[in-house]
């Protein structure tokens, strides 16, 4: 696929932009014929307010159901926690026909395509790049939610922006121009087991951002009054 189909288009169910994936993913289709075992979607209306990038699709997660944080813990998290939020409404079953529907958000992944040991190399982040570019593109984005370091570094790279300039800190909110980054520490099973995310850590991310949106959206309709 050329870097100008990439720039416009989603990734093809057998996308070989990433040796090493395309292979895995051969692997598990062998594994589990009925599985998703392709580049996972994003979820979510194109034109949100808030866009939530994630790693990576877990291996019997995302990468089995074909939506992303569907079928694994972090899913349980992030789902109930948008909902407590008024991101998403309906109830989560772990299953991408379970009903939930998304508020005003998207999420997406850095990479879309599930690695071994949900561990993405550097040159698959970039492979993918221009797939997270188109969604950083969509008009109506007001703010993004990167989950965990690479997802973080993953959206300034596809926004051109030095990383350097904007460090990764968990709770931080970086002003990008006309977009809002926030950054939080991804809700994986490990991460909470290990207490580094506590579901308190979570929703105070998402407070910040409820409040950063609505006082927007309050400007915008004193504005166009």
């Amino acid at each position: 696929m050329s870097a100008v189909a990439a720039a416009t288009a989603e990734p093809t169910a057998d996308c070989n932009l990433c040796p090493r994936l395309a292979s895995f993913r051969e692997t598990q289709r062998a594994l589990h014929p009925d599985w998703h075992n392709a580049p996972v979607p994003s979820f979510g209306a194109a034109n949100a307010r808030l866009l939530i990038v994630g790693l990576a699709p877990g291996l019997r997660g995302a990468n089995r159901t074909g939506r992303p944080f569907t079928g694994d813990f972090a899913g349980e998290l992030l789902y109930a926690t948008l909902k407590k939020f008024s991101f998403a409404r309906g109830e989560y079953g772990a299953a991408p026909d379970d009903g939930l529907e998304l508020v005003d958000c998207r999420i997406t992944n850095a990479v879309r395509c599930v690695p071994p040991e949900n561990k993405p190399e550097p040159g698959e982040v970039a492979a993918c790049r221009p797939f997270l570019a188109r969604e950083l593109a969509s008009d109506g984005l007001e703010a993004v939610l990167a989950l965990g370091q690479i997802a973080h570094g993953a959206v300034l790279g596809a926004l051109g922006k030095r990383r350097a300039a904007f460090p990764f800190a968990h709770g931080a909110l970086h002003e990008l121009g006309p977009l809002l980054l926030a950054d939080s520490y991804h809700c994986s099973r490990y991460n909470t087991n290990t207490g580094k995310l506590t579901p308190a850590m979570f929703e105070a991310v998402f407070t910040a951002l409820r409040a950063r949106l609505d006082a927007r959206e309050s400007r915008g309709a004193i504005l166009s009054a």
